[in-house]
C-alpha cells in the first residue's frame, strides 16, 4: 500500500476532474459505498474459484464472529446498495464511483494492494446501446486527456449462459485430451472454471488454444446479433476495436459483451480499463432479474500511463499566489483576520500565512515561489502598513485599503 503525497496529489485532481467532466456530459450520478462488505457478498457474486476469492480478498471476522471484507471491485457493491435501496426494479440508473480496493497481490509498479478505481455502472438497459455508451465514454476521458492513439480496444461477446455451457463442454473436452501440456494454474481450472484457461499467460497454453473451439462460434441469435449492434455503433463513431474471442475477464458474472482498453506503453501491465455486461448479477444477490454493464479502471495505472506520455500538465503542479506574514512582533492575530478577509474577497487566491516567526521571514517566503509576498509591520501612528514584492517590483508604506487593490 502506498502513500500519495502533496506533489503526486494534484495529478490525481487533473484526473478526477477530467473523469468527472466527462461523466457529468453523459449524465451519470455518483454513488459511494462502504469500503467493507459482507464477504458472502464477493463470494456470489465474483466466484468463488476465481484469483480474486481464492487469492486476493482481504476477510476478516470482526468482533460479532461476522466475516467481512475489504472490497476488491466496486461492481458487487453497487448492485448491493442498488438492491438494498430500490434503485433497480423497473428503472434505468446510470452510476460512476471512485474510491480504494484492497486485493493481496505481488505489488509492482502501478499495481497496489490499496489502490483506487474509477468506474461506470448502468443498471435497467439491456440493449447493445447502452454497451456502446459505456464504451463512447470512456473513449471520451481518453480524448480529453490526449491519450487514445495510444490505447487498443479489444472486445468479445460470452453470450448467453447456455451457450456458455456449451462452449466450456466443448472447451474441457479439448483440453482434457491435451491435458499434459497445460500449465498447472490451467489444469486446475480445468475442473473448476475452465473459461479463464483463455486468459492462461502461459506461453505453451497460449499456443494449444490456438486450436481450441472459438468462442463466438458458440453464440445464440440474441447474442450474436447483439454484438453485431455494438460492432455497428462502433464503426459509426469511428472507434478502432480488435474482436479478441479469448478475451473473458477474470470474474464470473460477465455475459455478452466484455472489453478493455489495452496499452503497449506499460510492458505487462497493459491493460488500463475493462468491463462488460453482468445481466445476471442482480438477481444472484437476491433483487429482480436487471440487465447491467459498466467498466473500472484503476487510476495508479492510468496515472503512470499519463506520466509515461508526458501528458500530464505542468498547471497541475501546485503554485502560490500570495505569502503573507508580519515584520513586527506580536501582528499576527491582525495578519490571521486579514488572510480571511482576503479569501473571502478573492476566492481563487491561494494565499498562505506565516506562522513561524518572525526569524528570515523574507527568505522562507521567497523559498515558497509565492508570486506574491506582502509583510505587514506597524506604521509610526500604530496603524498597519504592509510591503507588498510582486516579482522585482517592490512597493512599500500600502495602507491596508491600498494593499487590497493592489491586490485585486
Amino acid at each position: 500500500m502506498n502513500d500519495i503525497l502533496p506533489e503526486q496529489s494534484s495529478s490525481w485532481q487533473y484526473l478526477e476532474e477530467k473523469f468527472l467532466a466527462v461523466v457529468n456530459s453523459y449524465s451519470y450520478g455518483e454513488i459511494r459505498t462502504p469500503v467493507v462488505e459482507s464477504t458472502e457478498l464477493f463470494n456470489r457474486s465474483i466466484g468463488e474459484v476465481t484469483d480474486i476469492v481464492e487469492k486476493e480478498m482481504y476477510c476478516f471476522e470482526d468482533r460479532n464472529g461476522e466475516r467481512i471484507a475489504l472490497r476488491p471491485e466496486g461492481t458487487a457493491s453497487i448492485v448491493r446498495a442498488g438492491i438494498q435501496h430500490g434503485l433497480l426494479f423497473n428503472q434505468t440508473q446510470r452510476f460512476w464511483y471512485r474510491g480504494p480496493m484492497f486485493r493481496y497481490e505481488k505489488p509492482q509498479k502501478g499495481r497496489y494492494r490499496q489502490f483506487h478505481q474509477i468506474g461506470v455502472e448502468t443498471f435497467g438497459m439491456g440493449g447493445a446501446d447502452i454497451d456502446a455508451e459505456v464504451i463512447l465514454l470512456s473513449a471520451s476521458l481518453w480524448r480529453s486527456l490526449g491519450i487514445i492513439d495510444s490505447l487498443s480496444l479489444e472486445i468479445n461477446s460470452l453470450g448467453s449462459n447456455e451457450a456458455r455451457r456449451q462452449y466450456i463442454e466443448a472447451l474441457v473436452e479439448y483440453l482434457s485430451e491435451r491435458q499434459e501440456q497445460l500449465d498447472e494454474d490451467s489444469k486446475r481450472r480445468l475442473s473448476t472454471n475452465p473459461l479463464r484457461i483463455l486468459d492462461s499467460k502461459d506461453q505453451n497454453t497460449q499456443a494449444l488454444l490456438n486450436g481450441a473451439p472459438n468462442l463466438l462460434d458458440y453464440l445464440d441469435d440474441e447474442a450474436r446479433e447483439h454484438f453485431s449492434m455494438l460492432t455497428a455503433i462502433l464503426d459509426d463513431a469511428n472507434i478502432q476495436y480488435v474482436i479478441n474471442p479469448r478475451l473473458v475477464r477474470g470474474l464470473d458474472y460477465y455475459n455478452k459483451t466484455v472489453f478493455e482498453w489495452t496499452t503497449d506503453k506499460l510492458g505487462a501491465q497493459g491493460t488500463v480499463c475493462a468491463g462488460g455486461r453482468y445481466d445476471g448479477m442482480v438477481e444472484q444477490l437476491g433483487g429482480k432479474s436487471t440487465p447491467a454493464v459498466g467498466f473500472a479502471m484503476g487510476q495508479e495505472r492510468l496515472l503512470l500511463l499519463l506520466e509515461t506520455l508526458d501528458v500530464l500538465p505542468k498547471a497541475t503542479t501546485q503554485h502560490l499566489d500570495l505569502y503573507l506574514g508580519a515584520q513586527d512582533k506580536g501582528l499576527q492575530p491582525q495578519v490571521m483576520l486579514l488572510a480571511e478577509q482576503l479569501r473571502a474577497k478573492f476566492p481563487d487566491l491561494k494565499l498562505r500565512t506565516h506562522c513561524a516567526g518572525l526569524k528570515n521571514i523574507l527568505n522562507k517566503a521567497r523559498q515558497t515561489g509565492a508570486n506574491k509576498i506582502v509583510l505587514i509591520k506597524r506604521n509610526q501612528d500604530a496603524s498597519l502598513i504592509a510591503t507588498l514584492w510582486d516579482g522585482e517590483a517592490v512597493t512599500t508604506d500600502l495602507s491596508i485599503e491600498k494593499l487590497i487593490d493592489a491586490l485585486g
